[in-house]
């Protein structure tokens, strides 16, 4: 073997160490990076009824982090906000500048509680559709999620 071939075969073993080295702090940075990212699960929207040009949002916010959800959009609808319910004398929606997500907590928006109101509808929602949501937090940044649509009298997401 000549110094060179030798040379070349102990750059080759080196190198694929590297790539081997560099490949495993890849996964192992992604698999403890899953920890602590904000995942939303399981977002539905109702249907409209006739020719109803607003519909609600709903879905779980997962942060192992604490964050904030501060702005939300969609091309489907002129406005979008976060809305809470408020029971007295009189059931009141209100919309919410923002929407704190502490650290561990799972978060749930639901009908008759926080959840997101879409106003201006671009045409109807009908069940089985989807459309995309767009959500921003202040830590986790932008985040968009495909929202399926449900029965007008949904509870929940099916399945």
């Amino acid at each position: 073997m000549s110094s060179l071939s030798l040379f070349e075969h102990k750059f080759h073993q080196v190198t694929a160490g590297f790539i081997f080295f560099v490949t495993y702090l890849l996964v192992a940075d992604g698999a403890t990076g899953q920890t602590g990212q904000l995942e939303i699960k399981a977002p539905w929207a109702r249907a409209t009824l006739g020719q109803a040009l607003n519909s609600t949002v709903y879905f779980t916010i997962v942060s192992s982090t604490t964050d904030r959800l501060t702005a939300i959009s969609s091309p489907v609808a002129k406005k979008a906000e976060l809305h809470t319910i408020s029971i007295g004398g009189v059931i009141s929606m209100r919309p919410l500048a923002a929407m704190d997500i502490p650290a561990g907590q799972t978060i749930t928006l639901t009908p008759g509680g926080i959840h997101i109101m879409l106003q201006g509808l671009t045409r109807p929602f009908r069940e089985g559709e989807t459309f995309p949501l767009m959500l921003w937090f202040e830590h986790a940044g932008p985040r968009q999620v495909t929202v399926p649509v449900e029965d007008a009298d949904a509870m929940g997401p099916r399945g």
